[in-house]
């Protein structure tokens, strides 16, 4: 070990991002806390890096568990630089058609699942005086279309917080960034992904809307490349708070804020009416 190397606590490694990104730490001489629920699919990154890599597993759910994970891997490593709260998956369903416990299952692991390791893993970066949280948002954590709405929801719920959460911890010298991809070649809407019981009033809809999810889709990202991207804002000296992955995003986010700004300006006479 050099006195560059880092230590990661990654969650939901054994596949997409956390696994790509695992790897490409491993690669280059950095040690790994992987966590999964199935630590087996972990067992070939055990064999060919050794004690480079702790396999931990977890269901982000259990905070307790997550509380007891992160400590694992500080007490195994001595220290914590990056902190990757990658655990999440997809829910696809009309917002009539989500039941509660769809809802309670999204925000369960997308919203308090990232919430509860970064609060494990607070005191100690704090204690330290450095470290890195990276939250694994989406371009779905800016904007908005139909049929995601519960995974927006916990997505731009994850934005908020960490916002926060960077202006909270600046002065112990803790980095937060928001990765926000567009659309990866992943299993993100395949076996990984959760469907709401659908209505049959919204199947017209439904169809067109599908159609225009493949047509944006049509060229995904390779999550292999994105290994490189998260190296590079890992080592950033000023890591950004939020930042793309994809070249999606950056045009739709521009669009979508453009047309905020227009309708606030357009609106803003009752603005001001409300201010009395």
């Amino acid at each position: 070990m050099t006195d560059n190397t880092k230590t990661w606590f990654i969650t939901g490694a054994s596949r997409g991002f956390g696994r790509e990104w695992s790897v490409a730490a491993l690669e280059r001489g950095d040690r790994v806390a992987a966590t999964a629920r199935d630590v087996s699919s972990l067992d070939d990154l055990v064999e060919k890096y050794g004690d480079a890599i702790l396999p931990i597993e977890l269901d982000v759910n259990d905070r307790a568990a997550d509380f007891a994970a992160v400590k694992t891997a500080h007490d195994h490593f001595g220290q914590l630089d990056i902190v990757i709260n990658n655990a999440g998956f997809g829910h696809f369903g009309f917002i009539e058609e989500i039941s509660e416990s769809d809802a309670r299952a999204q925000l369960e692991t997308n919203l308090f699942g990232a919430l509860w390791v970064t609060q494990a893993a607070l005191p100690f970066l704090r204690e330290q005086g450095s470290g890195h949280i990276i939250q694994v948002s989406s371009i779905g954590g800016t904007s908005a279309s139909p049929i995601v709405g519960i995974y927006h929801a916990s997505k731009w719920a994850l934005e908020g917080f960490s916002q926060s959460l960077a202006q909270e911890v600046a002065d112990f010298g803790i980095k937060v960034t928001l990765v926000e991809p567009g659309g990866f070649s992943t299993d993100w809407s395949g076996d990984s992904a959760k469907r709401s019981d659908e209505l049959a009033a919204y199947d017209d809809f439904r169809e067109k809307t599908n159609k225009l999810r493949a047509s944006r889709n049509a060229e995904p990202g390779d999550p292999t490349a994105s290994a490189k991207a998260i190296l590079r804002v890992v080592d950033a000296e000023e890591p950004p708070l939020r930042v793309f992955f994809g070249a999606a995003p950056l045009d739709i986010a521009k669009k979508d804020y453009a047309s905020r700004i227009e309708t606030w300006e357009k609106w803003n006479d009752v603005s001001l009416l409300a201010q009395g």
